[in-house]
């Protein structure tokens, strides 16, 4: 034990005489925080919408106007022919057109029905969807106005139409605020990359400046020097999460409707998972920028796949199988379970114990892969 505590404190030293990375570890972690969970969001706002209107009527002028009030849509101009328009949308300045065909209004009340066309710039696909169900939306919203405004007649008589309201219940997220979902995930995001980086450069930095030779050489057990070269870097994990959440709590109000000990319970399971991979990836590796590469491929893939930006039940059958393997995709799952659901261990469990296996198996690995001269 005398052994591990003397390799711990000199880790521990090591950091703290680095000056150049002390910033990077405590430092950066922190406006990343604050800058990715204000920049990371699926919301599509100031959408730049322009319109034909071809009508000129009070039924078109009022539509127009739902886009006006609408906080999604920013109107940059009105054009007087679909040509015109569509170079502006080639140029990049429009980006929803809206056409409004001659006699909209007077269909709408000889008729009951009228065409629009809407056209969308489709270039990136999810924001072309999203703004597509705003439109929809909108349209949806003055048909319903004036199916009230106009008499449906039958022979003689005439039938008001029956408005059917729904009223929704949000739970976890009353509020709708993107920032309540992204920065759990964001959080899982920064803890898991910084101990992964450290832990994948820790050993190889020993070889570069020739002290792992002369560690080699004593009576340090494999075991003693693995874990004395990984606790102080699992410390720094679970203190760079207890900071993170004093920021999703008192700068973004990420409720924490769970336990904060089970919280850091599986934080601590889970930082041996990614402590395992790095040292597996040290010890294969020569040189520090070999092993920066390597953490950096595996972290990309792992981040992708893990459901923080792309829900999993989104991607394709065999992607969402391949996402049972990665343990980024357990974590970004638990903390959103725990503190926005209050989930408890009964709920978590199976991941949990899947987490568990992970980390005996990648350690166990890590262990073995290390060699050691006698």
């Amino acid at each position: 034990m005398k052994t591990i505590l003397f390799i711990i404190q000199k880790e521990f030293r090591q950091i703290f005489r680095n000056k150049g990375m002390l910033p990077i570890i405590f430092v950066l972690p922190l406006v990343q925080l604050l800058i990715l969970s204000n920049a990371a969001s699926f919301e599509i706002k100031n959408v730049k919408f322009s319109y034909i209107d071809n009508d000129h009527s009070v039924a078109s002028r009022e539509l127009i106007s739902k886009f006006e009030a609408s906080k999604y849509f920013k109107i940059i101009e009105s054009f007087s022919s679909k040509k015109e328009a569509d170079l502006q949308m080639q140029t990049g300045k429009v980006d929803v057109i809206l056409e409004i065909p001659n006699h909209f209004e007077r269909d709408l009340i000889k008729e009951n029905s009228a065409n629009l066309s809407v056209s969308i710039n489709a270039i990136d696909g999810a924001a072309a969807g999203v703004e597509n169900v705003y439109i929809s939306q909108i349209i949806n919203g003055f048909n319903q106005k004036i199916q009230t405004q106009l008499y449906q007649y039958n022979e003689i008589s005439y039938i008001q139409p029956v408005n059917i309201v729904t009223i929704p219940s949000f739970w976890y997220n009353n509020t709708l605020n993107y920032k309540t979902f992204m920065v759990p995930g964001i959080l899982v995001l920064l803890v898991t990359m910084i101990t992964l980086f450290l832990s994948s450069m820790n050993i190889v930095r020993e070889k570069e400046i020739g002290t792992l030779e002369q560690i080699n050489v004593t009576p340090i057990h494999k075991h003693q020097f693995v874990i004395g070269k990984l606790f102080p870097f699992w410390v720094l994990g679970l203190v760079i999460l207890t900071v993170g959440l004093i920021i999703a709590k008192v700068v973004f109000s990420v409720p924490i409707l769970g336990s904060i000990g089970l919280i850091y319970f599986f934080t601590s399971i889970y930082l041996l998972v990614i402590l395992g991979i790095g040292l597996i990836i040290s010890n294969n590796s020569d040189t520090q920028q070999q092993a920066m590469f390597i953490a950096w491929f595996f972290s990309v893939i792992f981040i992708l796949m893990s459901g923080l930006f792309t829900p999993i039940e989104s991607m394709p059958v065999w992607a969402q199988n391949l996402t049972l393997l990665n343990p980024i995709r357990y974590f970004v799952e638990i903390i959103r379970m725990v503190m926005l659901k209050g989930a408890t261990f009964s709920d978590i469990s199976r991941p949990f114990f899947i987490i568990v296996f992970y980390a005996l198996a990648l350690n166990g690995i890590a262990v073995w892969t290390y060699r050691k001269v006698n």
